[in-house]
């Protein structure tokens, strides 16, 4: 594991290690602190992450995916020396989202990319998987576990086979079209959210690569701090909104950190994988994604990001929803080009059953961390939101 702080039980960053903590507590206090030592951590959001942990397991999943990274060769050592290729590492089902392309259309796929590095290729799948499950549990999806890992691997050996293609709305997709222009991704609502976001200057290198990200002629111009997502509350996020052309228009700058892949593996490495992913990935590009000077810069808009669960349409077929989402997880597995067949005969060679199996066990495990999390002195010491950005130079 890498050296870092350590924080004592209520997080003042303090180096002491945490003595009789359940493991996810002591990762939970590694790797914040570890997260410390490189960005200037927002901490009232970061308790505000903490409270989100503690309220329900699909939550923590999408917090914690420095721990599923300890826990993935232990609960999955059969899938753990799989092929190893550029994966996503974080992927859930509320990873995926929109955007716009140069042309003006709507284009659906993968959302986040904060976590890409080299790893074997059955981690998305279970993850994704596993995140089913979990949501099913809160009733947030109706499909069963078996349909459901039937469906991510169909579309995934499917697509990966005859090299994919990205998802543009405009014509094709009805379901996937439905969903991302549901009424819940109301542009209204998506503003007045924005508007109501507090006023933060950035430091000047970072409003210097908003300022470069957006037309000419904006005016109207505020800087905000959002509070977005779940596994990267902590990380300092600005965003500039304005007025173009008789409407308006933001970017956003969340800081970039490493994967917490290499973090758990005592190997960080200083590298924006996610740029060569999405450059040889199967998609069509946002046009204003880009990872500069250890920031995420992108377009931010009511059609433009992740969609939630509770955005997704009330008559919906979970099934054909989760064949997509393993078509486009092969979209981005396909920036590896070299591995594809190997990955492809690694598939065949695996029994049935594997797949749904494998969530089942993370899922299990996933849930163990989150009552051991939930009821720690940790949690209740910390999971407490407080009003306003604490955001450092």
């Amino acid at each position: 594991m890498a050296k870092s702080k350590k924080a004592n039980a209520h997080g003042s960053g303090e180096t002491s290690s945490p003595v009789n903590v359940p493991p996810v507590v002591a990762a939970t206090v590694e790797y914040e602190n570890w997260l410390r030592e490189r960005v200037a951590v927002v901490e009232s959001d970061l308790r505000q992450k903490y409270t989100q942990m503690r309220k329900e397991p699909f939550a923590f999943l999408r917090a914690t995916f420095y721990r599923w990274s300890m826990l993935w060769p232990q609960v999955c050592p059969g899938l753990a020396d799989a092929p190893e290729l550029l994966a996503i590492g974080d992927l859930h089902v509320e990873n995926f989202g929109t955007w716009r392309d140069l042309e003006g259309r709507l284009v659906w796929g993968i959302n986040d990319f904060d976590e890409v590095a080299e790893m074997p290729y059955t981690i998305d799948l279970v993850r994704l998987v596993t995140s089913v499950i979990l949501a099913k549990r809160q009733n947030e999806l109706a499909i069963d576990a078996e349909h459901a890992a039937d469906a991510v691997l169909e579309g995934y050996s499917q697509w990966l086979e005859t090299g994919g293609g990205p998802f543009i709305l405009e014509e094709s997709h009805p379901g996937l079209r439905a969903m991302a222009l549901s009424a819940e991704r109301d542009p209204i609502a998506f503003w007045s959210k924005l508007k109501d976001s507090p006023q933060l200057e950035p430091p000047k290198r970072v409003r210097r690569l908003l300022d470069q990200s957006l037309p000419g002629g904006v005016s109207e111009i505020r800087f905000l701090h959002r509070v977005a997502g779940i596994g990267s509350l902590g990380r300092p996020r600005y965003v500039e909104v304005g007025s173009c052309n008789g409407g308006k228009i933001a970017r956003e700058a969340k800081a970039w950190l490493p994967s917490a892949w290499s973090w758990a593996r005592g190997r960080v490495k200083e590298h924006a994988y996610s740029v060569r992913m999405l450059k040889h990935a199967v998609r069509q590009p946002d046009p204003y994604y880009s990872v500069e000077a250890g920031w995420v810069v992108r377009r931010i808009g009511p059609h433009c990001g992740r969609i939630e669960l509770g955005q997704f349409p009330k008559r919906r077929d979970e099934r054909l929803i989760l064949r997509d989402m393993g078509r486009e997880t092969a979209n981005v597995h396909l920036a590896s080009p070299k591995r594809r067949d190997e990955i492809l005969g690694d598939l065949a060679d695996r029994k049935p059953g594997w797949l749904v199996e494998a969530g089942r066990a993370m899922a299990e495990a996933t849930e163990q961390d989150w009552e051991n999390f939930r009821t720690s002195q940790f949690a209740r010491d910390n999971s407490h939101a407080e009003k306003g950005p604490e955001h450092g130079g």
